[in-house]
C-alpha cells in the first residue's frame, strides 16, 4: 500500500509563501486537506504531483520522489482544481486519450473510457463535446480521468466543487469506497461538512502552514484551553441546572428553545463527564440525550484558524 511522505516541504512564489515547512505522513484510507481559499492546498497538491519543485524539503509517494519521476503517474490519479480541456473533443474521446497515455491499447482504452463515463453518470454525454458540458459535468469528467487507471493513490483537489447534489453524493460514496479498499486518498476542500462526510482524519492548512493533523477528536484535544459545549436533554432541566451550577468545572449554563434542553460550557470535559453519572443516580434526574457540540470539523476549524 502506498504512503505519502512529506518532509519539511516549502514553496515560495517570489516573496509570497505558498507552503511552509510541512511535514506529514498520509497512510492508506481517506485524509481530508482542509483550509480556506488561499491556504496552500492547491500548492501542496501541485508539489505532490510533481508540477512544481519545492524550494526546500522533499516528498515521496510509495517511495517514489515526486519531482521529475514519470513512474509517479502510474500510481497516482490527480483531479486538479483548475481545468484545461480540449473543448472540441467529446468526453469519450478525452477519456480514451487519457487511457491511451496510461498504456492501454486502442480498443481497451475506448472500453475503459466508456465505463468511466458510465461510472460517473455521464453515459448520456458520451458523444457530446466538452465545450457543451455544464460545470458539474466537467467536474465529473475530471474525476473520471483521475480514477481511470485504478491507481493506488488519489490526489483530489476540490473534487466536489460545482457538482449537483446527486453527483456529490455519488462521488462522496466512491471516495469512501476507495478508502475502504486501501487506496491512499488525499482530498482537499474548504467546505468542512463535505470532508466530514468522507473521513475524520484531517490535515488543517492556513497561510501555508500545517496547523493540525489527526482525527477530529484528537485535534480537538489539542485545544484544551477552549471551552467545550455539552448539550443535555432532560425533562428536569431546571433541577439539573441548579445542581450543575455548583460544579467547579462548569463555566456557564444556558437554556435552549426546546424546554427539555440545556447547554453546559466547561473547560474540563473529562471531569464533568466523570461527575455526571453519579449525580444522575443520586438525584434521580433522567437524562435522555447527551451530545458534545465541538467534536466536528466546523468547530475545530474555527478554533484553529482564528487570529
Amino acid at each position: 500500500m502506498a504512503v505519502i511522505e512529506i518532509q519539511n516541504l516549502s514553496k515560495w512564489y517570489d516573496m509570497v509563501l505558498g507552503v511552509s515547512d510541512i511535514t506529514a505522513r498520509i497512510e492508506p484510507g481517506v485524509t481530508g486537506l482542509l483550509g480556506p481559499n488561499g491556504a496552500g492546498k492547491s500548492t501542496l497538491m501541485k508539489l505532490l504531483t510533481g508540477q512544481m519543485k519545492a524550494d526546500t524539503g522533499h516528498a515521496a509517494i510509495g517511495g517514489i520522489p515526486v519531482w521529475n519521476r514519470i513512474a509517479l503517474y502510474e500510481i497516482v490519479g490527480f483531479c486538479p482544481d483548475m481545468e484545461k480541456f480540449y473543448e472540441r473533443l467529446t468526453g469519450h474521446e478525452f477519456l480514451t486519450y487519457m487511457a491511451r497515455l496510461h498504456g492501454l491499447p486502442k480498443k481497451a482504452a475506448r472500453e475503459t473510457a466508456f465505463e468511466g463515463m458510465c461510472r460517473l453518470g455521464l453515459e448520456d454525454a458520451v458523444d457530446k463535446r466538452i465545450g457543451a458540458y455544464s460545470k458539474g459535468m466537467r467536474q465529473r469528467l475530471k474525476f473520471a480521468q483521475a480514477i481511470l487507471h485504478d491507481p493506488p493513490v488519489l490526489l483530489l483537489d476540490e473534487p466536489l466543487q460545482g457538482m449537483d447534489p446527486l453527483g456529490r453524493m455519488q462521488c462522496v460514496e466512491m471516495i469512501r469506497e476507495f478508502g475502504r479498499r486501501g487506496k491512499t486518498v488525499l482530498v482537499s476542500s474548504h467546505i468542512l461538512h463535505e470532508v466530514e462526510e468522507m473521513t475524520h482524519r484531517i490535515l488543517v492548512l492556513n497561510h501555508g502552514q500545517l496547523l493540525a493533523e489527526g482525527d477530529v477528536h484528537e485535534i480537538r484535544e489539542l485545544i484544551e484551553e477552549q471551552p467545550r459545549h455539552v448539550r443535555i436533554q432532560t425533562p428536569k432541566r431546571r433541577e439539573l441546572s441548579n445542581i450543575l451550577v455548583a460544579f467547579p468545572e462548569v463555566q456557564t449554563i444556558s437554556f435552549e428553545e426546546d424546554p427539555e434542553e440545556l447547554t453546559v460550557q466547561t473547560l474540563s470535559p473529562d471531569a464533568f463527564f466523570q461527575r455526571l453519572p453519579a449525580l444522575v443516580l443520586e438525584q434521580h434526574i433522567p437524562i435522555t440525550q447527551i451530545a458534545t457540540l465541538d467534536d466536528n470539523l466546523e468547530s475545530v476549524f474555527e478554533y484553529l484558524v482564528k487570529p
